[in-house]
């Protein structure tokens, strides 16, 4: 066997356990983020954020309903951005 082809096939045995490990590790990853970010502490952080927001909006004279709106788009988009994310670590550039 040539030093090329021994590089190559430790090489690809390298790549191989690499693989092999992220396969293990990553679906455990991927349901600890998630736990994380559907957890109890993170829904009340979000009610915490969203509330806190409208009660700005409201004390800053904006109208109550205009306000509403606005805490309710707050909160939407930081569900896009985080659900965008999951996906993304779930299942990279494949969408």
């Amino acid at each position: 066997m040539s030093d090329n082809e021994h590089k190559s096939s430790k090489d690809v045995n390298e790549l191989r356990d690499v693989l092999d490990t992220v396969s293990e590790r990553a679906p455990k990853l991927i349901r600890d983020i998630i736990g994380t970010i559907y957890s109890k502490e993170a829904g009340t952080a979000l009610g915490q954020s969203v509330g806190a927001y409208y009660k700005a909006l409201v004390e800053s004279g904006i109208p109550q309903d205009a306000a509403l709106d606005m805490a309710n788009g707050y909160a939407f988009s930081i569900k896009d951005m985080v659900g965008k994310g999951v996906k993304e670590v779930s299942f990279g550039d494949r969408q």
